[in-house]
């Protein structure tokens, strides 16, 4: 599908990649039930795109993918349509849904490199067709940033980014906090890219811009899967410990701990996280906190953790950490190699 503005001078071109999720749902109006509608009807459910001077294509995944149902043979098929494509586009507005887009965009932020262009993910709450839907506002102002350049010609956003709820933000920056509401994403540890009101303000301290903007994309899809995820709890037994920090098939393991990074104590769990350093497992320190980072030098049970070789997160989100664990191990069988880039700010990921 092909739809331009009429009567104006085109001034970017547009690919819209529906992977799935809500926005592209409508409901039937026999039997009520939300079913993907055709996007060769979308200038009908979303006429305001006719007034942006935009050339829109659009290309659709077969079969959707519910969001619950991502892999990262998603992110692949997804890098590898970007890559091929981006010669023709000026920027590229992903459709998704929203349960796990926060992973699919942290991943595509690592897998995008010398990325010069606008890859924004967007979704919505409500479908597309409904009465008071999400969607249009989500999509329309998605297409509009992915559009926008400066007065050289350049992407004023060249990076992978979520607009939801009239802001922008940093891809891997981003976690879902709300399933009832339309302000569903978060950036707590880093500023908004742009802000939508009357017209959209951009945050242009907090872009990241290429050091070269002629660079090629490269895409880096060899993604390596083995890693867990152990998230801290009261109760917590030696059992579940060990099977997850030193698990025969797992590389690294992201520990979700309390407050600025801290762990039980007890000599029992400090053996098992010594065992599994010892074994080459990469452990990485993440918060549970919704904003913060970890400091492993502030308390005594924290500066254990960093004795025994558990590497800082910093203010990562556990998505953000994920994708870039798959990235990295992806490109080396040394641990070592891919712990020594851990604590390193490899697109923004993490305030050092």
């Amino acid at each position: 599908m092909t739809f331009t503005s009429q009567n104006r001078k085109i001034r970017s071109s547009i690919l819209m990649i529906y992977t799935g999720g809500t926005i592209g749902m409508k409901e039937d109006p026999v039997d009520l039930t939300l079913k993907p509608f055709d996007f060769d009807q979308i200038l009908r459910e979303v006429p305001e795109l006719e007034k942006f001077a935009v050339k829109i294509d659009s290309h659709t995944f077969d079969p959707l993918i519910d969001s619950s149902d991502v892999e990262p043979e998603l992110w692949q098929a997804l890098a590898t349509l970007i890559r091929d494509q981006y010669s023709h586009y000026d920027g590229f507005v992903v459709l998704h849904g929203t349960d796990t887009m926060s992973y699919s965009a942290s991943a595509l932020s690592f897998m995008l490199e010398n990325l010069c262009k606008p890859v924004i993910f967007t979704g919505s709450q409500l479908p597309i067709g409904a009465p008071r839907t999400d969607g249009k506002e989500n999509l329309v102002s998605a297409v509009e940033i992915a559009s926008a350049k400066d007065a050289e010609g350049h992407a004023l956003v060249p990076e992978v980014a979520i607009f939801f709820d009239f802001r922008l933000m940093r891809g891997n920056r981003t976690t879902k906090v709300n399933a009832e509401n339309f302000n569903a994403f978060v950036s707590p540890n880093f500023p908004n890219l742009a802000e939508a009101g009357i017209s959209i303000k951009y945050n242009t301290t907090a872009i990241r811009k290429p050091l070269r903007w002629d660079l090629p994309l490269q895409i880096s899809t060899t993604l390596d899967t083995r890693v867990s995820i152990l998230k801290i709890h009261p109760g917590i037994t030696p059992q579940i410990v060990r099977n997850i920090l030193c698990g025969p098939e797992t590389r690294a393991v992201i520990l979700e701990t309390y407050g600025s990074g801290n762990a039980p104590s007890k000599k029992w769990f400090m053996d098992i996280v010594n065992e599994a350093v010892g074994m080459g497992k990469i452990l990485v320190n993440v918060t549970q906190c919704l904003a913060g980072r970890v400091n492993m030098q502030l308390y005594a049970t924290g500066k254990s953790l960093e004795l025994s070789g558990v590497l800082s997160g910093y203010d990562s989100t556990t998505e953000s950490m994920l994708a870039k664990l798959f990235y990295l191990l992806g490109k080396s069988t040394g641990n070592a190699w891919v712990a020594s880039w851990i604590g390193q700010d490899l697109i923004g990921e993490i305030s050092i």
